[in-house]
């Protein structure tokens, strides 16, 4: 069997594990945004939102927090699918439940985001376009 790191938590330098756990995060990363198209769109549609945000002078933390929501869901999404395909390669209707549901909290997140990204940046974005 081949040799895997030690466990962040297993190491004795805590600054190697510490170290060792965000290089596994940037690879979690790297995966999403390589293999998931909706996670680089998201990506795509939250820098616009923050920068119009930066623009507007408006909702910065809001907008944060939407970003935050969103990501992380699409991320945990894409955990669960890898997961789901893990352990059921082929067909069962709890693992399409699974997977469907997981899409479903991301479709919602991102619906209710874009609501609040238009009440909050929509009248600000209006007024400057009018002047």
């Amino acid at each position: 069997m081949g040799s895997f790191p030690p466990r962040p938590g297993a190491d004795p330098n805590p600054i190697k594990g510490l170290r060792a756990s965000f290089g596994y995060a940037f690879r979690g990363l790297r995966y999403a945004w390589t293999s998931q198209r909706n996670f680089r769109i998201e990506s795509y549609i939250a820098a616009l939102a923050l920068a119009l945000s930066l623009w507007l002078g408006v909702g910065l933390l809001e907008v944060l927090f939407l970003i935050l929501i969103v990501l992380s869901l699409e991320l945990l999404n894409t955990a669960l699918e890898a997961v789901v395909d893990l352990t059921s390669p082929t067909y069962h209707p709890l693992a399409k439940a699974a997977k469907d549901t997981a899409a479903a909290a991301v479709l919602i997140s991102s619906l209710l985001s874009g609501l609040i990204g238009l009440i909050l940046l929509g009248p600000p974005l209006l007024d400057k376009l009018e002047r």
